[in-house]
């Protein structure tokens, strides 16, 4: 029997409790309660999606019908050999523009967070320049530049000259083009990298410091490759846009884009709008691919990071289950 006044947690029925739970695996758990969820309905949805469907199917059926848009000639020149080869040069103009362009801008950004003040002028002097003045102007420039500079002198200033090469001669456009792209493209990138090289911890440079690397080398081997999960996003848009933004080497001037040689086709046919579509169609197909690209590098690069990651001590897809818990200290 139960003495008067006793407390040493143990109720009448003679089962030790801790924190209001018994220590028994003899005392029956109530049963769990079903929760009945209603879902959640959504008229004014569904009476959107149902009338921007309805008048996507217009669009589309009233487009088929229209003789304007010329569909046997989008057959036809879609897959053109001219047609075919300005979509290579577009490619080739992206591809080169991008990885100078990607290079240069690793070198800024890194620049302008050097502790030398010298490099840090001229990196921000450059991107002034860039990113204050439009890039059509600038393929302008580059294509007006022979008008400019006659001679490159290459030695001492003043001192000693070591050769000069007569530049009078036009240089191929498409090498012109790729140094006004990639120039511009360096300044945005530059910018870009700043900002995800600032997004890993400071400690990350410090540890690496300490364990006796240089501001090089702990920028190299610690700094940036922790940054690429910031850095990817960004540059797979950039990658796009500079996709587009070959459209504009006409300003050099090249023609022999894809842009461009549609507009030279458009030029003989009579028909712009035909050439148009075809661009626009070879354009749509490139830009897909390069989103599928950039899903699966982003995916590649923010694993273990952000979204979508199981909570520690669970397995992915199995929902938490309810039970008594335990305090064992720490932030919950």
């Amino acid at each position: 029997m139960q003495q008067p006044g006793r407390d040493d947690g143990v109720p009448p029925g003679g089962a030790p409790v801790t924190g209001g739970v018994p220590l028994t695996g003899n005392v029956p758990t109530p049963p769990s309660e079903v929760i009945k969820a209603v879902r959640l309905r959504h008229p004014w949805r569904t009476t959107i999606a149902v009338v921007l469907i309805i008048l996507v199917v217009l669009f589309v059926l009233d487009a088929a019908q229209r003789t304007a848009f010329g569909w046997p000639d989008v057959a036809k020149y879609l897959f053109d050999e001219r047609i075919s080869q300005a979509a290579l040069i577009t490619l080739e103009l992206t591809v080169y523009s991008m990885v100078i362009g990607i290079v240069l801008g690793l070198i800024l950004a890194i620049m302008r967070l050097s502790p030398n003040p010298v490099l840090k002028a001229i990196a921000w002097v450059y991107l002034w320049i860039f990113r204050g003045t439009p890039v059509y102007v600038q393929l302008v420039f580059w294509g007006l530049v022979t008008l400019i500079y006659k001679t490159f002198i290459i030695g001492i200033p003043f001192v000693h000259t070591w050769a000069v090469i007569d530049i009078t001669w036009v240089p191929p456009l498409f090498f012109i083009s790729i140094v006004g792209l990639s120039l511009n493209e360096a300044a945005y990138m530059a910018e870009i990298v700043r900002a995800g090289l600032l997004s890993v911890d400071e400690g990350q440079e410090e540890a690496a410091k300490a364990l006796g690397m240089s501001w090089g080398q702990s920028m190299l081997r610690v700094v940036i490759p922790q940054s690429m999960r910031v850095i990817i996003p960004p540059t797979g848009n950039e990658v796009i846009s500079m996709l587009k933004t070959t459209t504009l080497v006409a300003a050099v001037p090249f023609t022999l884009d894809l842009f461009g040689r549609a507009k030279d086709i458009s030029a003989e046919t009579f028909a712009p709008i035909p050439l148009l579509i075809v661009a626009s169609l070879w354009y749509l197909f490139f830009t897909s691919i390069l989103m599928v690209g950039q899903y699966f590098l982003e995916k590649r690069f923010s694993r273990g990071v952000g979204r979508g990651r199981p909570a520690i001590g669970t397995d992915a897809g199995t929902p938490p289950v309810a039970g008594v818990g335990i305090d064992i200290g720490g932030k919950g």
